[in-house]
């Protein structure tokens, strides 16, 4: 690397950057981070897919089942309405609601707090408990 074209980082001298450089790649490389320009070899996914699992979602649906879970149930805030059941819903629906009320795509202050919450992992396993045919008792 020529430390002539990389930008001057304050109080540090020009010939550091290569050294800098040299470093922030190897940690960036260590945590597995893709940086824009990087290439990615011919085969390699450049994300991995994540896989939900319906076991895993057991212990993270108790925030769910207090409102999705009762046929019938119907909120006052922030307006009243009749919470949909969610079980049997495919998973692409449950992860995409989800996906968007964390982005703000979908705006319900309780949902976008609670998905706001949710990892990646949590929404695909969420997504397989729930789309499931039947509901588990």
């Amino acid at each position: 690397m020529n430390a002539r074209k990389l930008p001057r980082v304050i109080g540090t001298p020009a010939r550091a950057g290569a050294s800098i450089a040299r470093a922030l790649a190897s940690i960036v490389a260590g945590l597995g981070i893709a940086v824009v320009g990087a290439s990615v070899a011919p085969g390699q996914a450049a994300a991995q897919e994540i896989k939900g699992d319906a076991k895993a979602a057991e212990g993270k649906i108790a925030m769910c089942i207090g409102c999705h879970g009762i046929p019938g149930y119907r909120a006052s805030y922030p307006e009243v309405y009749t919470v949909p059941m969610i079980h049997g819903q495919s998973a692409k629906y449950i992860e995409n609601a989800l996906a968007a009320y964390r982005s703000g795509d979908r705006n319900h202050p309780t949902m976008k707090a609670i998905a706001g919450s949710l990892t990646d992992q949590d929404i695909a396993d969420l997504a397989a408990y729930y789309g499931t045919t039947a509901e588990k008792k």
